[in-house]
Formats: C-alpha cells, structure tokens, sequence
C-alpha cells in the first residue's frame, strides 16, 4: 500500500488565503468581502495588494451575501469570507433567495468549520453546513483535506460558473496532499484496496490514511477515497470501489445527518446496496476543549474509523 508522509503542518485557511492572493494577480474580476475576520481568513495579502478589490462589510454577514451576489451582476467574481457558522446558518435565507435561487457566481468561503475550531464551543462549531448548503440547488459544496488541496480548490472555483460552498478549517494539520489541479467532483483514490472502501472528506482524509496503514498490519486492506467535492458527488468512483470491496465507511466531521455520508448511503441504495457505516458526529452539538480532545471524544479520528472496518467487514 502507498504510504503517505508530511513534512509540515499548516491550517487549510491558510491555502484559502494563499489561493486568493494567486487569484487577485491574474484575475481581475476577482473581489474579496470579509465580515470583520480579515486575519482569521488570511484574507490580508488580498488586502494589502488589492485594496480597491476588498471591501471590508463588518459583522453584517447577511448584507454580505446581498453584496456579492449584487457583484456579480457586474461581472465580478465575489469570494466571501467569515466563519463557517456564519456563511451558512446565520444567512441561509439570503443565500438561498439572493444566490442559489437566481444561480448568482458567488463563492462562499467558509473557514473554521467543524468541531476543530476547538476551544470556542458548539454556538461556533457548526456541524450542519454540509447539509444546509447541498440542498440548495445549483450550489456546488467542496470539503477539502489539507493546505495543498484548499488553496488548489479555491484557485480552480473560480473558474466555475455558479454558486460554490468551500468550507475549510482552523488547526494546522498535515500537508500531504501533492499540489495538483483541482478538479471539481472528482474524487481522488489515494490507496487500493479489495476488503473495504473507506471514502472520507476534509479533515479526516488523513486519519483515514493512518487507519489504512493500520488496517494493513491486520491484513486487511482498505481502499482509501478522498471525496472533497460532496457535491456533485462522483458516484461513479465510489460504485466502482464497493463493487471490488463489498462494503463502505464514510467519515467526515459533520453531522451524521446531512451530510457525505448520507450522499453516499443514497447513491447506493439507488445503485448498488452496500453495507455502510458511519463515522461522523451522532446528532449533537459540539463543546469547548482543543480539536484533538474533541476528536477523540466525538470519536473522528483513525481509531474510529478502524472500529467501523471491522464492523462493516462482518457484515458483508
């Protein structure tokens, strides 16, 4: 099985910033809107380097949303820039009427999503977003794994015609990702394997790896899918995985409701029943502590994954 190393960790808000930055030279129609989270979003070089391009809204999120999708009408490019809570839950409706509804080329920007933004607690951790915002029709919903991923992904929706949800976090977490083009809804097969499909999203792509190799010790080997556009989901990588393994386990740090892994438990059932098992949030909010302790807690991490294998391998 292919191993995969790190060298270095860095937060994927960081690869969001350095992909706008990217953007700003050599695409003029780009426009950058924070809600008062300038430096949280590493949105400052864009700032510094295109001030006429920034404009800095303040803590009014919904009048955001109306801002960028009125931008477009002009041609303009508008990426968003606050926290996950506050791009999705606090501005559903302008999102929905404003953007989603008229299609409007908005790219909404979500950093801090999840139970890593760690000591701020649940008012702050959404764990909903995915689902909120692959309901809306037309939006495209990207989770992306680590620093190299995200600053690709942000540099590749750009060119994307449409709405885009691309949600990415706070911690600095392993970089191991090769910087490749980014390829909206295609699914990226990092290890092959013939007992088990493990397809897993954002921040836990990279304890799906660590589970593998673990796994591997065991003789068991795992089929590891890096899913970070959950909309349009590629179906046709995951079906053609299970056909070859016989069951699933999807992971993500989200709500079990709503979110990948009920994308993938739908494709299938439709398509090909599977066994499945989920390693997601159970239907709660999240609390205060550091993201380690809360992925250990809310059980997000390879050791989860490792016990959903073994029970989703019994029953094949």
């Amino acid at each position: 099985m292919k191993k995969y190393t790190y060298t270095e960790k860095k937060d994927t808000r960081s690869g969001f910033g350095d992909g706008l930055t990217e953007l700003g030279k050599k695409n003029p129609d780009v426009v950058a809107l924070c809600a008062d989270l300038t430096g949280s979003l590493k949105m400052n070089d864009f700032e510094k380097n295109h001030p006429e391009r920034f404009f800095q809204i303040g803590i009014a999120e919904a009048n955001m949303m109306g801002i960028a999708a009125g931008m477009t009408i002009g041609g303009k490019i508008p990426f968003t820039g606050t926290f996950a809570n506050f791009s999705t839950g606090r501005v559903y409706d302008q999102i929905r009427q404003s953007i989603a509804y008229s299609g409007k080329n908005v790219k909404i920007c979500a950093s801090h999503a999840g139970l890593t933004l760690g000591e701020d607690g649940a008012t702050h951790q959404i764990l909903e977003d995915i689902g909120l915002m692959k309901m809306l029709p037309g939006m495209t919903v990207i989770n992306t794994c680590d620093y190299n991923q995200t600053k690709a992904a942000t540099i590749a929706i750009a060119e994307h015609k449409g709405p885009v949800y691309l949600r990415f976090g706070r911690p600095k977490v392993p970089v191991f990702m090769p910087e490749t083009k980014f390829e909206i809804g295609k699914a990226i097969t990092l290890t092959e394997g013939s007992d088990v499909t493990i397809v897993a999203t954002g921040h836990l792509v990279w304890e799906a790896l660590q589970a593998a190799e673990q796994l591997e010790e065991k003789g068991i080997t795992a089929e590891v899918i890096n899913i970070h556009t959950i909309k349009p989901l590629d179906e046709d990588a995951i079906l053609k995985s299970v056909a070859k393994t016989g069951c699933i386990v999807t992971a993500e740090e989200h709500n079990k409701f709503g979110g990948l892994g009920e994308s993938v438990a739908r494709c299938l059932s439709q398509k090909r029943p599977t066994p499945q098992e989920f390693v997601a949030v159970n239907d709660s909010f999240g609390e205060s502590a550091t993201p380690d302790q809360l992925m250990e807690k809310y059980h997000l991490n390879d050791k989860a994954i490792i016990k959903a294998v073994e029970k989703v391998i019994n029953r094949k």
